[in-house]
């Protein structure tokens, strides 16, 4: 009898405790603070918006914080792309949800600034839009070409996409969606290169730490050594340094490009460095990738040096062009 009771009161305080929401409770729920990293919106415009223009209506959840639906997003992520681009705000809250998006693509189909580029390919990227993402790279580059294109916009809309993972706003399906999409253009582009060996080539040997798999920036200086008539070897992730020392026999190379965007747990990057360095006293070693760019107290060794940007890049191959007769 006194179990049975006690297995009631249990019953009971089980029932009226608060379930914890779990993240799938808030799965396709932005939060003021999503919208505002995505758009760059501040939270106190929104509001603002939302109460002058009835722009908005922000649902609530159980605990009476405000969100909004997928939707939402989508309309506020247009919204700005035309406030940016010169629209008063109050003509906009005058046009229809498809009158905004029509015109919202028209500006992306016309315009190349680069900003507004960066954002479009945001929109797909939250949408999980390849189609869309896949057409806003095709009008670049048949409008830039491949090297502006990968340096003014997609590099910068990675940088975006950072912020965005790091904030919480979206996730790893988010960065895998978009990352395996530019790796398939820099695949393409790097297989229909042409470029006859250079009177001038060097040999380069392109890599990642072991544990490290980002391999963008890689491609791209792939590519751009590839236009330039220089010899690639590209080994790719994850490389451990005893690897490295064999395919170095192997090949001998005139410069290593590592690219660190990871922090590596086992070895710290000025600990990796200073191996690399002294492993291949005499070899031009490029660093490149948000571990090395960022790191202010890095010291690099004499034969070292860092690639911060795609024109430091075009800086050092300069000394290897053929000289004009």
């Amino acid at each position: 009898m006194m179990d049975n009771s006690l297995k009631s009161i249990t019953n009971q305080t089980k029932k009226s405790r608060p379930v914890r929401k779990s993240k799938k409770d808030f799965r396709d729920k932005y939060f003021i603070r999503d919208v505002e990293n995505i758009t760059g919106i501040k939270a106190f415009t929104i509001r603002v918006w939302e109460q002058r223009y009835g722009m908005l209506l922000p649902k609530r959840t159980d605990t009476n914080i405000r969100y909004y639906e997928e939707e939402d997003l989508k309309y506020m992520m247009n919204v700005a792309l035309l406030n940016n681009h010169g629209y008063k705000i109050s003509k906009i809250a005058e046009m229809s949800r498809d009158e905004v998006q029509r015109r919202t693509l028209n500006i992306s189909e016309n315009n190349t600034t680069y900003q507004s580029q960066v954002q479009s390919l945001t929109n797909s990227m939250i949408q999980f839009d390849e189609k869309e993402f896949n057409k806003t790279l095709s009008l670049n580059m048949l409008k830039l070409g491949m090297i502006e294109t990968t340096s003014e916009i997609i590099f910068p809309f990675l940088q975006h996409v950072g912020i965005l993972w790091l904030s919480g706003t979206i996730n790893v399906a988010h960065e895998h969606f978009i990352t395996n999409l530019i790796k398939q253009r820099l695949y393409v582009a790097i297989d229909q290169v042409n470029t006859p060996k250079s009177p001038s080539a060097k040999k380069f040997i392109l890599f990642l730490p072991n544990g490290e798999n980002h391999e963008l920036s890689l491609l791209f200086a792939s590519y751009i050594l590839k236009t330039r008539g220089h010899e690639v070897v590209y080994i790719g992730s994850s490389t451990p340094i005893e690897d490295l020392q064999q395919l170095c026999k192997v090949h001998e190379p005139d410069i290593l490009f590592c690219a660190i965007t990871n922090a590596n747990s086992n070895m710290p990057i000025q600990v990796y460095v200073n191996t690399l360095s002294r492993n291949w006293p005499n070899i031009d070693i490029l660093l490149t990738g948000n571990q090395i760019i960022r790191r202010r107290d890095l010291k690099c060794p004499d034969n070292c040096k860092v690639v911060g940007a795609p024109k430091d890049f075009f800086a050092y191959l300069d000394k290897y062009a053929p000289t004009q007769m």
